[in-house]
């Protein structure tokens, strides 16, 4: 028998990933004080650091250190199409946010060269640990690790070129406050690229629509988009040259209505 299409595996673990979440929810609703049974998703934040507003649409929960294992995504070629897609060189300085257990990372090393940085940040230190370990065993000399907030990378001023933000925009719990942080750190003309699913923000994706209205909000200007695996999008962003004050946020998300 013929083995599966790479894009036919891809879709075979989200499919496993959705029904282990939502066998999940009904375990915890059998146990859980008799709760109805849902989806397991975070509550919406109510409040959020500095006046920066919240999302009005749900976000979903961190379910794992990384999105699928590595060997199938290495055969798609993802990592390297999205290297090739930014035009990644030696001595550039990237960040990995949400980095999970490491699989950009590793993949960054030797394309940035002992010249460059990679950072390795996520909310999870336990996750980091996990990369932490990986980089001891592996020796790489050019990542930094960093534990960051949902509302704050936590990455040093002005000293980053790109950011990385896969398969995890949609588990953002405070994505205005963290995008204008993360402006901060950026270098002139410094990009955001995110990798994600044509599917609704409690489902493990994020509508490129709703994704393009949130970071115009926040400043971020498309530059370009190509399409991944079926159903899928790698969409670059250049930010803003200065963060924008939570009220010109807020403004500009009523002035679009995002969602």
């Amino acid at each position: 028998m013929p083995s599966p299409r790479p894009h036919t595996v891809r879709r075979r673990a989200v499919a496993l990933l959705t029904a282990t979440l939502a066998y999940g929810a009904v375990l915890y609703g059998i146990a859980g004080c008799g709760s109805a049974a849902q989806t397991p998703q975070r509550s919406r934040a109510t409040d959020s650091s500095a006046g920066y507003p919240v999302p009005r649409r749900p976000v979903s929960d961190i379910v794992a250190p990384r999105w699928t294992d590595e060997r199938i995504r290495d055969r798609q070629g993802e990592a390297t199409r999205v290297f090739a897609h930014l035009d990644l060189t030696p001595g550039m300085a990237v960040a990995d946010i949400g980095a999970g257990d490491g699989y950009y990372v590793a993949r960054l090393v030797p394309v940035l060269g002992d010249s460059g940085v990679i950072y390795g940040q996520d909310v999870r230190d336990d996750y980091l640990g996990l990369l932490r370990n990986r980089a001891r065993r592996a020796g790489w000399r050019n990542v930094q690790i960093v534990l960051g907030t949902e509302d704050d990378p936590r990455l040093p001023a002005a000293a980053v070129d790109v950011a990385l933000m896969i398969h995890m925009y949609h588990e953002i719990a405070q994505p205005f406050a963290l995008l204008a942080r993360l402006s901060t750190s950026m270098r002139p003309g410094g990009r955001l690229a995110i990798l994600d699913r044509e599917a609704p923000t409690d489902a493990h994706g994020t509508p490129i629509t709703l994704l393009t209205c949130e970071l115009r909000a926040v400043g971020y200007e498309p530059l370009s988009r190509m399409e991944m695996e079926p159903g899928e999008y790698l969409a670059v962003f250049r930010a803003p040259a200065a963060a924008p004050s939570p009220e010109d946020i807020a403004r500009r998300l009523r002035a679009a209505r995002c969602g």
